[in-house]
């Protein structure tokens, strides 16, 4: 069989997340479903037809995630929440799983798509991780234009903050006006806490990759970095093992590695990435008092998505089928 002839019955497949929380049915209005939806949808046809053409599954990646974010209506990019002092700082991951190869970003604030960034500190530097300034000066060495703060402020973010400002407020006040940074976040709805964007694919060629892009957590303070741009918490791909996008309470996704634990359980207990999965998400993380979720896929483009809070925006297509767009669990 040729090479062309293998790679058209290569199974091909790709799923994306816009985050998880606590996104109420009651909350949402038909209007707004609709527009995450859409938004979902357009992300993950986007990157479907790149795999469709033979394109490769880190080009498929990074292209559904441009997307998200590029839309106010998710947390990273565009829609980046707001730091304790009104500013935004975001993070993003890539990882090839044909080379192990990988490209993170930290902390940057000029960034339209950080997870470009991500994507050329793999290919372009010897390093996986730049931050902050060191990351934009990176960026502005391989023909990357800045981008005014001001482009990520949005109205809804911004009342975000104030209403989380409100919140720490009120957690000083009830215990005795003392501030403790780490009691106040605690107090915050999980809505505050997390918020990302993710895509996993495997391409006609059988190459698995995962990315990663987020705005962080809502008033987070002292260059606070989540799960989002650490290998092997927040993303994770390997070749004919699985590839990952985490989303949820960064802390806890670090701790417990959540994104190589489930490639780990693929790789050496030989378990399905559906069992994998759904074991260090909604039995060993929750456990521990982890809320959040993933997307993982497998070597045969097998999907999971699971996730142990009231929803997560996501959507998913296998080679062949038509878009599955998704909130809650059953729809």
């Amino acid at each position: 069989m040729s090479t062309s002839a293998a790679a058209e019955n290569q199974p091909f497949s790709i799923a994306i997340h816009g985050g998880a929380g606590t996104i109420s049915k009651a909350k949402l209005t038909e209007a707004q479903q609709q527009a995450y939806r859409d938004k979902l949808k357009q992300a993950v046809d986007a990157g479907y037809k790149v795999l469709e053409k033979g394109g490769d599954s880190l080009t498929a990646v990074t292209t559904a995630i441009n997307i998200l974010e590029d839309s106010p209506l998710f947390n990273a990019g565009k829609g980046a929440v707001y730091t304790y002092d009104g500013l935004h700082e975001m993070d993003a991951s890539i990882m090839d799983g044909r080379t192990l190869n990988a490209g993170a970003v930290a902390g940057v604030k000029h960034i339209k798509n950080p997870i470009n960034l991500a994507r050329a500190v793999m290919d372009k530097s010897p390093h996986v991780m730049l931050s902050g300034q060191g990351a934009e000066e990176f960026a502005l060495s391989q023909d990357f234009s800045l981008v005014p703060v001001s482009y990520f402020d949005t109205d809804s973010r911004y009342q975000q903050l104030i209403d989380a400002k409100a919140k720490l407020k009120q957690a000083e006040s009830e215990s005795g006006g003392k501030p403790d940074y780490q009691a106040s976040v605690d107090y915050l709805d999980l809505d505050y806490k997390f918020g990302t964007v993710g895509a996993v694919a495997l391409d006609k060629q059988g190459n698995l990759a995962a990315g990663t892009s987020t705005g962080g957590m809502t008033v987070k303070r002292f260059g606070r970095i989540g799960d989002s741009p650490v290998i092997g918490a927040g993303t994770y791909a390997e070749n004919q093992v699985c590839a990952v996008s985490a989303t949820g309470h960064g802390e806890y996704f670090i701790r417990y590695h959540v994104a190589g634990d489930i490639c780990a359980k693929v790789k050496y207990q030989q378990k399905s990435i559906l069992q994998a999965a759904d074991e260090v998400i909604n039995q060993r993380l929750i456990t521990a008092g982890g809320t959040g979720g993933v997307i993982a896929i497998d070597q045969r483009g097998n999907i999971a998505t699971p996730f142990n809070t009231e929803g997560m925006y996501r959507a998913t297509r296998k080679g062949g089928e038509q878009a599955k767009i998704l909130i809650w669990q059953d729809k």
